[in-house]
């Protein structure tokens, strides 16, 4: 399982964050997607080998920029994914 940590440019508030999430479930099959507009990142875990352009080309139609890709392997935890 792959965990991928973004950074993204132009989160402001909880809807951004809705719309970033929204957008990478509609082009993925993701186990967890969490954004936080007040770190300005977004953690997606998933099974796909992606890379920064994919999470670009997603992201690009919202208007909301990667600045930071970073992947590492997901764990499953007892309660939930670290």
């Amino acid at each position: 399982m792959n965990k991928y940590i973004l950074g993204i440019d132009g989160m402001k508030c909880g809807m951004c964050e809705m719309h970033v999430e929204d957008a990478i479930r509609k082009a993925i099959k993701v186990k967890k997607v969490k954004a936080s507009h007040l770190k300005n990142s977004v953690v997606v875990i998933t099974e796909k080998n992606l890379d920064s352009f994919d999470f670009e080309n997603i992201l690009k139609p919202t208007g909301y920029r990667v600045t930071l890709f970073e992947r590492t392997v997901a764990i499953k935890k007892l309660f939930g994914w670290r």
